[in-house]
């Protein structure tokens, strides 16, 4: 667990968020929530459009980010949501409902922005051993009919293109992905296996929580990305799923990639 007063983080909030209460979801981008110092449901954006499994539980604590401009339509972002029970340490929860609590809990990240951004920082900071040598990082790179979250490059090293992806799904220690049929992610992932064969091409698994000890594709979930994970990784597609702790200083990623089942 980190503490306050510790490492910085990784990647810093630019305005610290607030825990106020999660609501209800709708219309894929909006979140009704609970806010301290705001007047009864406010609206939050949320970019995750996977289904967030097992984590919309309503009277939930949920880290809201104020956003850096003002007059932003909709004020505050959803950056995560309190998962297992008890209270988040910074209780400043609002007046209402009484939050879903149990034995302990913890931050989940559902801002799918996190991944690249964190790819990003890791690369610069020198915390991806497997991007050693690499001293070049570009963002949204193409190729052919698709667009790849990044490619890297280093003097007399194969070009290594990357494609991240959030991860909030864990059932019993395992970190799973997709959680929802993504038939764009699964493009990915053929894109990816195409290039393996003259090039480096990996996916970034980022697991906003704690709870996981490996990482599976979600079968059950998705039968035909893990069909195509399984098939990428035997084509030489690299695989590293990280875990990041989320506190409401930022987000702090941990130095030891999990194990992959197949």
């Amino acid at each position: 667990m980190i503490h306050s007063g510790g490492p910085a983080p990784l990647i810093p909030f630019a305005r610290r968020p607030v825990v106020g209460r999660f609501v209800r979801r709708f219309k894929r981008f909006f979140v009704a929530a609970l806010i301290p110092g705001q007047d009864g449901e406010v609206l939050a954006h949320t970019n995750n459009t996977g289904t967030m499994l097992g984590m919309l539980r309503e009277g939930a604590p949920a880290l809201f980010s104020p956003a850096d401009n003002p007059a932003r339509k909709l004020p505050w972002t959803l950056e995560a949501l309190w998962a297992g029970g008890g209270y988040p340490a910074e209780n400043t929860l609002p007046a209402g409902r009484t939050p879903w609590c149990g034995p302990g809990g913890f931050w989940a990240g559902v801002n799918t922005s996190v991944p690249n951004n964190l790819l990003e920082a890791a690369f610069y900071a020198g915390k991806l051993p497997w991007a050693a040598g690499y001293t070049a990082f570009r963002r949204e790179c193409r190729h052919g009919e698709s667009r790849l979250d990044a490619c890297l490059e280093g003097p007399g090293l194969p070009r290594l293109w990357v494609e991240c992806k959030n991860v909030t799904l864990v059932e019993d220690g395992v970190a799973l992905f997709p959680d929802a049929v993504s038939e764009r992610a699964l493009k990915h992932l053929d894109t990816l296996t195409e290039l393996a064969r003259g090039e480096r091409a990996a996916m970034f698994y980022v697991i906003q929580r704690p709870d996981a000890h490996c990482f599976a594709p979600a079968e059950c979930v998705d039968p035909a990305y893990a069909e195509g994970f399984r098939l990428a990784a035997a084509s030489g597609v690299e695989i590293h799923p990280v875990v990041v702790d989320v506190t409401p200083e930022g987000l702090f990623m941990r130095d030891i990639e999990l194990s992959v089942m197949r």
